[in-house]
C-alpha cells in the first residue's frame, strides 16, 4: 500500500533529522546541542541464520537503534517488514525519543526492526526468527537499558517469545525486559488498546478546540492493522462514522458508515478489507483523500506529502503512524485551516501504557484497565494542553509545538548532566 503513497525519494531518517533542525532553529539551539542530538547513541545492525520450515538456512538482518538516553532507558518497538531499512528504524527511534519527553515519561527514543516478509513465514519460522533476533540484540536490550515493544507486524506474542529467550539466557523470568505482552506473562490491562485510545482522547480535544461535534464525524482510516482497526471501533463507539478504511491491499468505502466489527471480521477471514459486501471498492490514495471531517493516518511513515496534501479534505487529521506527514506537506497544512495533531503526540498512548506495563512489573503490583486509561487520559490531556500553549503562544503549528516542547526538555536534561568526558 504505502509503496502506492510514498515517495520513492523518501528518506524517514531525513525527514526527523529536517524535522528536528526546524524545531531547534525555533528554540536556537546551539551547534554543540544540535550535534548531540541529531545523531543516534547507537546502532546496532546484526545479520544471523534461521532455519526455514523447509530445512534450508536463510539469513535475516535485523536493527536495533537507540537514539538518546538522558532522560531514562530507551524505549521503543520493534517491526517486521521487507521493506525494514536502517534509515527508518533509525527515524523512529528519534520520534520516540521526543515522544516520551512530550509526554513527560521517563525513557530515551529507541526502535528495532527485522528485514522479513511475516505474511509469508509460519508461526514456528517467525518464532525461530524473532528468538535468535532477540539473542543478537540481546547485548543490548535489558529492563533498564532498552525495553522493546510490539510495532508493524508484531504483537504480544513476539514480545513473549523475546522476554522467555532472554530470561532463559539470564537464568530466571525478567518480565519488564519488554512490554506489550500477554496479560498472563506480565502485560498490563489497555495496552493492546492503547495507542488508538490515546488518539480518541486527544482527537477528542482537538474536535472540541474547532468546535466541531465528535459524534456524527465521518472518519477515514489509512491502514487496518492494530492502531488502525481498534481506532475504528473506539471512534465508532462514540457514535463516529467510519466512512473509509484501507489496508495493504486497497480501500473501502460506505458514505453511510462501515460496521468496523465486520469489517474486522471480513479482513481476518478473506486477509483483507476489500471484499467486504456492503462497500465500494477505493484505492488506497483515496482514502487519504475523501471528503471527512477525521483523518487517521494509521499505517507507515511518508503517505501524505506535497503531492497529496492539498487534496485532503478532513478538518483533523490524527496521526496514529509514525511520520505519515512529510515536511513539505506541513507546509502545505501551514496555509490550511486543517487542525494537525502530530504523531509524537496523537500516538503516544501506546509508548505511555508500556510504561505502566513496565512500572507494574518492576513493582509486580498491576493495575486494573479503568485505572490504565484513567491514568492514561490525565497524562494524553495534559500533554496535548501544553502542546496546544506552546502553538498559541509561540505561533506554532500543533507538529512544531510538539517537537520544540520534546526536544527542548530532553537538551534541558543533557544540559543539566553536563558532557562525559
Amino acid at each position: 500500500m504505502h509503496n502506492e503513497v510514498r515517495s520513492a525519494a523518501l528518506n524517514p531518517y531525513h525527514m526527523a533529522v529536517q524535522q528536528f533542525e526546524a524545531a531547534a532553529d525555533k528554540l536556537n539551539l546551539t551547534e554543540d546541542m544540535r550535534e548531540i542530538l541529531r545523531q543516534p547513541k547507537r546502532e546496532l545492525v546484526v545479520n544471523f541464520p534461521v532455519r526455514l520450515d523447509s530445512g534450508r538456512v536463510k539469513a535475516f538482518t535485523g536493527y536495533r537503534v537507540q537514539h538518546n538516553v538522558n532522560r531514562g532507558p530507551a524505549k521503543g518497538g520493534i517491526r517486521y517488514g521487507p521493506d525494514v531499512t536502517l534509515d527508518e528504524v533509525k527515524a523512529l527511534a528519534m520520534w520516540m525519543t521526543w515522544k516520551c519527553a512530550v509526554v513527560g515519561i521517563p525513557y530515551g527514543g529507541a526502535k528495532g526492526g527485522v528485514v522479513c516478509d511475516p505474511k509469508h513465514m509460519s508461526p514456528s519460522e517467525l518464532e525461530r526468527l524473532t528468538r535468535r533476533y532477540a539473542t543478537e540484540i540481546s547485548i543490548v536490550i535489558g529492563p533498564h537499558s532498552d525495553i522493546p515493544a510490539p510495532d508493524v507486524n508484531t504483537n504480544s506474542q513476539v514480545m513473549a517469545w523475546i522476554m522467555d529467550t532472554y530470561s532463559m539466557h539470564e537464568g530466571y523470568s525478567i518480565p519488564a525486559v519488554v512490554t506489550g505482552k500477554p496479560l498472563s506473562l506480565g502485560g498490563s490491562e489497555g495496552r493492546n488498546d492503547a495507542t488508538a485510545t490515546g488518539v480518541l482522547f486527544v482527537t477528542r480535544q482537538g474536535a472540541r478546540r474547532i468546535g466541531m461535534p465528535l459524534r456524527g464525524a465521518r472518519v477515514s482510516i489509512q491502514g487496518y492493522g492494530n492502531a488502525g482497526a481498534i481506532a475504528a471501533r473506539l471512534f465508532h463507539n462514540e457514535g463516529c462514522k467510519i466512512v473509509a478504511v484501507s489496508d495493504t491491499h486497497g480501500g473501502i468505502y460506505n458514505e453511510s458508515g462501515l460496521d468496523p466489527a465486520a469489517v474486522l471480521r471480513h479482513k481476518q477471514e478473506r486477509g483483507s478489507v476489500i471484499g467486504y459486501p456492503r462497500a465500494q471498492r477505493i484505492g488506497v490514495q483515496d482514502v487519504l483523500e475523501i471528503p471527512c471531517d477525521i483523518l487517521i493516518p494509521a499505517a507507515t511513515e511518508g503517505v501524505i506529502t506535497a503531492e497529496n496534501a492539498d487534496r485532503v479534505q478532513a478538518s483533523i487529521v490524527a496521526e496514529a503512524a509514525n511520520g505519515p506527514t512529510t515536511p513539505e506537506a506541513d507546509t502545505i497544512f501551514a496555509d490550511s485551516d486543517i487542525f494537525i495533531i502530530p504523531d509524537i503526540l496523537c500516538n503516544a498512548g501506546g509508548v505511555t501504557v508500556s510504561y505502566f506495563e513496565w512500572v507494574q512489573d518492576i513493582q509486580q503490583f498491576f493495575w486494573e484497565e479503568d485505572e490504565v486509561n484513567r491514568r492514561l487520559e490525565v497524562l494524553m490531556l495534559r500533554s496535548f494542553r501544553k502542546v496546544l500553549k506552546r502553538a498559541r503562544d509561540r505561533k506554532l503549528t500543533m507538529r512544531m509545538a510538539a517537537l520544540s516542547l520534546g526536544i527542548e526538555k530532553v537538551a534541558q536534561e543533557k544540559l543539566r548532566r553536563g558532557l562525559f568526558q
